[in-house]
């Protein structure tokens, strides 16, 4: 087994340098056995850091237990699913992450987002990245610090404000949000459920039907807010208003005369249950789905 001297000289790995003699014996298999196994030493997994194999080093790298100096060397690795899940291990120190949320490949810097080891420093380090997706992560972050609240409803992209005001839980934020000049962010804050009746009343009365309408299918109403919506100049509107599950039926049963058949039509054939009810999407963490491509190692900051 290798010696604590040797830690450095493995710091330093890329995926090609000198082999640790202990953690090599036995095929690859039997190496990725021995990094899966939780009675395995810490030496052990050091060693394994350095192996040839990168479902070896990969499998090191996803340890929850994985010793500082094991998965230090793997933020440098060669391959890119290796600092992959080195960027989601809870076991990785804020400045390896610090070091991922720069890495050159977007599935790693996104990755960093969904680690639930992320702090403060973390979050500002992708305040301040260049690639959007990032940011966009950030402003869906449940524990998003006001200053960088602030910071991104302010942001270059209305992506990443959309996505802010649909998961902020900050009502001066949504204030904010609620005058912005593009109509998709005052859309994200309509079915952001956490709202107040004061913001709900004003995104009932928004300019832009598709406001109007996210609105009636994302949140309940008072029926105050809602009977204006009823008979809304948008045929766009009242149809949201006909398929809304959170819409009383006596005020739905209005729309069963609705000068627009198709309108009228989903008033009248509307059961309850028979809809996919919208919900405010779960924050997205860089996995990747089958079939979705993995691009270049190089990608750039978008």
């Amino acid at each position: 087994m290798g010696k604590l001297q040797d830690v450095d000289r493995s710091d330093r790995h890329d995926g090609a340098g000198d082999r640790p003699p202990a953690a090599m014996d036995g095929d690859a298999e039997a190496r990725l056995r021995l990094a899966q196994d939780p009675g395995t030493t810490h030496l052990t997994l050091i060693d394994l850091a350095a192996d040839p194999s990168p479902v070896v080093r990969r499998a090191v790298a996803a340890r929850a237990d994985a010793p500082a100096q094991a998965l230090r060397p793997l933020t440098r690795d060669r391959d890119r699913e290796v600092r992959e899940a080195v960027a989601r291990n809870p076991a990785t120190s804020i400045a390896n992450l610090l070091r991922l949320v720069r890495d050159a490949d977007r599935w790693v810097r996104w990755a960093v987002a969904g680690n639930p080891a992320c702090d403060a420093s973390v979050r500002r380090a992708m305040a301040q990245t260049a690639d959007k997706e990032l940011r966009g992560l950030l402003a869906e972050s449940r524990d998003l610090e006001p200053e960088l609240a602030a910071r991104l409803v302010d942001d270059v992209s209305p992506e990443v404000r959309e996505r802010l005001a649909a998961h902020t839980h900050d009502s001066d934020v949504m204030t904010t949000l609620l005058a912005d000049r593009t109509a998709r962010v005052r859309k994200g804050l309509a079915r952001n459920p956490r709202t107040t009746a004061e913001h709900r009343r004003a995104l009932a009365q928004d300019p832009v039907p598709d406001v109007r309408a996210a609105l009636v299918s994302a949140v309940a109403l008072d029926e105050a807010d809602l009977r204006p919506l009823v008979e809304d100049r948008s045929a766009q509107v009242r149809m949201a208003v006909a398929t809304s599950e959170l819409v009383p039926a006596h005020l739905r049963q209005a729309l069963t005369d609705d000068p627009e058949e198709l309108v009228a039509d989903a008033a009248r054939q509307f059961r309850p249950g028979a809809a996919t009810s919208p919900v405010v999407r779960a924050p997205r963490v860089g996995h990747r789905t089958a079939g979705s491509g993995r691009g270049r190692a190089g990608d750039a900051p978008r």
